[in-house]
């Protein structure tokens, strides 16, 4: 029993470490955002998300790493649609997928959003939005400028945790 209670206390302690450490990223008022709306969310379709975001955040990230300023970062946004568009046409072919889609850059609008304990309130705001098919299925998002979009990929990376938390188990529990 009391071996039980020591690994639940490290367990505990470990999830309190992690969470008091997490870090918020608060979107400035002065930022260009990305969005990709899959048609709905079947599994075909939120798999063609998964597809496009791959294809284009390889793209996105050379722009978000060149931009300085964000006048900078919109002009080679804008400049970026067409490359973005054929992008997404080969993701498509590739897939056999036949739906259409749009990029559009300008105000658009974007849902209440609450990320890490952070309340983004609705509006329109500046972006760049992909629109497939229908547009009705749950959204990817991030900030292309500042670059949060690599931020959030650094953080997504999965962390070894379990790893140490098996060890601690059968440590005590052989």
């Amino acid at each position: 029993m009391k071996k039980l209670l020591i690994v639940l206390s490290i367990i505990s302690f470990i999830f309190i470490l992690t969470k008091s450490n997490e870090e918020y990223v608060i979107v400035p008022n002065e930022s260009i955002r990305f969005r990709i709306i899959p048609a709905s969310n079947t599994l075909e379709d939120i798999t063609m998300k998964e597809e496009v975001k791959k294809e284009i955040s390889s793209y996105i990230e050379n722009i978000e790493l060149s931009s300085t300023s964000l006048s900078n970062s919109r002009k080679e946004i804008k400049n970026s649609i067409p490359e973005i568009e054929n992008r997404i046409h080969s993701v498509f072919d590739n897939n056999s997928y036949n739906k259409d889609f749009k990029v559009k850059y300008g105000l658009n609008y974007f849902p209440e959003k609450i990320y890490k304990g952070v309340k983004y309130p609705s509006g329109n705001y500046e972006s760049m939005v992909v629109e497939i098919g229908e547009a009705k299925g749950d959204n990817y998002w991030c900030v292309l400028f500042p670059p949060l979009c690599m931020i959030d990929a650094e953080e997504s990376e999965e962390k070894e945790y379990s790893f140490f938390i098996s060890e601690i188990i059968k440590k005590y529990f052989k």
